[in-house]
């Protein structure tokens, strides 16, 4: 029989869409209103992967992400999805010519895996809850991210990795100062 052990914090992220460059600022603020200090952001990224949000967001969208100091417990995600959502709708009267403005995606990472929450249920999804699903999106093997066949081809990016790369050397140093790692959650 395995032995229930404590799971390590989680480093929480949050990615977000725009249909306007402006939004950013306000979406920025809010989020760390509500999750505190934000430790890491990437740099603003043409959002040019898909047409998918094309008819609710418009044909110009920028992505950034931005990491948070604070470490969570990783079963809040739902509630942090929930959350976003909520977000999603308080913004939308910013920007009155799409329908859609600001699209929030959050997830974690942790030691060897990046876990992004939906609201969309598929085969490789699991069920949180509260109408929240998880997938595993990378793994974190030879030093880098690889990747899955449902893994979104801008999260297999240079600049996607690049953010993430360094939230995980980031997010490495805080568990080092706040307690020993155990060899099996190190990949």
């Amino acid at each position: 029989m395995g032995v229930i052990r404590q799971f390590n914090p989680v480093k929480l992220f949050i990615g977000v869409l725009v249909s306007h460059s402006k939004l950013i600022a306000e979406v920025e603020q809010r989020l760390a209103a509500a999750h505190g200090p934000i430790d890491h952001r990437s740099p603003v990224i043409p959002f040019d992967f898909t047409d998918y949000y094309e008819t609710e967001m418009g044909d110009i969208i920028d992505r950034v992400f931005f990491s948070f100091e604070r470490l969570i417990e990783a079963d809040h995600l739902p509630e942090i999805k929930r959350q976003t959502n909520r977000l999603e709708e308080e913004l939308n009267p910013l920007l009155s010519s799409v329908k859609r403005p600001v699209n929030l995606d959050p997830g974690y990472i942790e030691q060897a895996k990046v876990i992004l929450a939906s609201t969309k249920n598929f085969y490789h999804r699991l069920y949180l809850s509260g109408g929240i699903f998880g997938e595993v999106t990378m793994y974190f093997k030879n030093n880098r991210y690889q990747f899955f066949p449902w893994t979104y081809p801008d999260y297999q990016s240079k600049e996607y990795q690049e953010f993430f790369l360094k939230v995980r050397h980031i997010y490495r140093a805080q568990l080092r100062t706040m307690c020993p790692l155990n060899k099996e959650d190190e990949p």
